[in-house]
């Protein structure tokens, strides 16, 4: 396992296979589905595949990726955190979501503004933006707590419908 960054309460480590079941679990949250889409994950199979394409492909190619979000006294994880790389997107963006049980206690707050800490420190990144459904409400006050605000709809390339940009709150661009 390797390890990226711990918080006052969280650890952020690389995904890898043996965390299949979790990713089920996650990717089938109604909310996931709802906010950020089905990914077609709906057994181990397929979660291995999601891990192996997306988030393990993308440490490979970017040195970045969605980490294992865990509460740092236990070991529980509670959802994923981390930064992306989208073609369709002129910038990498953090993206995150969390179990139910894991929500509105201030973990994807804090899981956000390390991993964009970390991007900006260890990568270099100079602008890291966020993406979110116009009706997420929860994920845009994240996303402004961490110091990013609205600056309007934009279609994804392939696409149906708009979402909303965040960008950081200092950004002239």
């Amino acid at each position: 396992m390797t390890l990226i960054l711990e918080t006052e309460r969280l650890t952020l480590r690389h995904l890898n296979l043996d965390d299949a079941p979790f990713i089920v679990k996650l990717l089938n949250d109604p909310d996931f589905l709802h906010f950020i889409g089905d990914r077609g994950v709906r057994n181990l199979e397929d979660a291995e595949h999601y891990l192996q394409n997306g988030p393990m492909a993308s440490y490979r190619q970017h040195g970045f990726g969605l980490f294992m979000t865990q509460l740092r006294h236990c070991g529980t994880a509670i959802g994923i955190c981390g930064l992306l790389r989208r073609l369709t997107l002129p910038d990498v963006d953090v993206g995150f979501a969390l179990l139910p049980a894991f929500r509105g206690q201030g973990y994807a707050s804090e899981a956000a503004a390390a991993t964009v800490c970390w991007g900006r420190r260890e990568l270099g990144l100079q602008r890291i933006i966020a993406i979110t459904s116009p009706d997420n409400l929860g994920s845009a006050r994240v996303l402004e707590k961490i110091g990013l605000r609205f600056a309007g709809l934009t279609r994804l390339d392939g696409e149906s419908v708009d979402t909303c940009l965040f960008v950081p709150d200092l950004d002239t661009s």
